[in-house]
């Protein structure tokens, strides 16, 4: 089974922005070592209270160039408010850097309505884009250089001589995304994270609708991960502590709260009155975030992929201390007996 990671480079209550980059970039070398296949950066606006990470084409040089093994990506590219053409020079321009390890993670979403308005140029009103389906055509048609010969963008090559491309990902959490990805035969990653319960809809969905890819860079037959929330400990009670911080933080969020940082786990368990229970898996009511230690959170994550047919997961956490989420990521490298990585291989 494959297992990645997402990172939003979150930041703690008390903490600093800087404190959460330093500790993406050694959690990202962490990940490299224990055997992990995929890191991925995440794109958040106007959140700098909670994400440090607001523009993942940074954050990848950063950890790639921290890292010697591991492919780097986004998680995800907001494509609605960026330019096909700026995407593909950018990843293109990343691979050219760390040849075989880029992935460009591409998805879309909104906003405050404020923040939308500060990402565009014009700024009479609130632009609603609906070619996201042809925005992701135009980034795969750069990387192939298979514009028609009449088109305007035909002589404009994208880092001519550079051989390959960044491997091309649609990132969602609704059944349009996967038909979208599944037409364009691309890989597909699901976020459970954010629509637990919607998970086996969209694979479903994507799988009916996949075409083999007419993309150098697409596919020829389906391939899907799934992004899960996840905390690990060595007992389960101690997961569950850890997991107190996202359960509090996501209570905030839905009175309109969004506070100064992820609560710490001391803080979370007063203002929660109590450890919360351990997660339980139950086919087709996925929690928006699991706990467990190593060995359940094993038992629980291949029943996972085996419901829904996934390949693999990309684990999130919103875990408040750098320590305990380098350690979570251990034992579940532990778990599920990842090889490690030698340096420079």
């Amino acid at each position: 089974m494959e297992l990645s990671i997402v990172d939003t480079s979150q930041v703690t209550e008390g903490g600093t922005a800087v404190e959460a980059l330093r500790s993406t970039g050694e959690l990202a070398a962490l990940a490299d070592r224990l055997g992990y296949d995929r890191y991925w950066l995440a794109e958040h606006h106007g959140a700098g209270r909670l994400n440090a990470s607001s523009s993942p084409e940074v954050m990848i040089a950063r950890v790639a160039s921290l890292t010697t093994g591991i492919r780097v990506g986004s998680g995800t590219v907001l494509l609605n408010h960026h330019s096909a053409f700026r995407i593909a020079e950018t990843f293109r321009l990343l691979h050219s850097m760390f040849p075989g390890r880029i992935d460009l993670g591409i998805g879309r979403a909104n906003g405050m309505p404020a923040v939308d308005l500060a990402l565009q140029r014009e700024r009479s009103e609130l632009a609603r884009y609906e070619d996201y389906g042809s925005q992701i055509v135009e980034v795969l048609t750069w990387f192939d250089g298979s514009w028609p010969e009449r088109h305007p963008f035909a002589d404009v090559p994208v880092m001519p001589g550079v051989e390959g491309n960044p491997e091309p990902w649609v990132l969602g959490s609704t059944p349009s995304s996967a038909v979208a990805a599944g037409e364009l035969g691309l890989p597909y990653c699901f976020a459970a994270f954010i629509n637990p319960r919607a998970v086996k809809t969209a694979l479903d969905a994507y799988r009916r609708a996949f075409t083999p890819s007419p993309f150098r860079t697409g596919l020829q037959a389906p391939r899907t991960t799934v992004g899960i929330n996840v905390s690990c400990a060595e007992t389960e009670e101690a997961a569950a502590r850890l997991r107190a911080s996202v359960e509090l933080f996501y209570r905030r969020l839905s009175r309109g709260e969004f506070g100064d940082g992820m609560p710490l786990p001391e803080t979370a368990v007063t203002e929660l009155g109590g450890v919360p229970e351990p997660t339980e898996y139950v086919p087709g009511e996925w929690p928006r975030q699991f706990s467990a230690a190593p060995t359940r959170l094993r038992e629980m994550l291949e029943a996972m992929a085996a419901e829904v047919g996934a390949d693999g997961f990309v684990l999130q956490d919103l875990i408040a201390s750098p320590v305990d989420r380098q350690r979570s990521y251990e034992l579940i490298a532990g778990a599920f007996e990842l090889e490690p990585r030698v340096a420079g291989a």
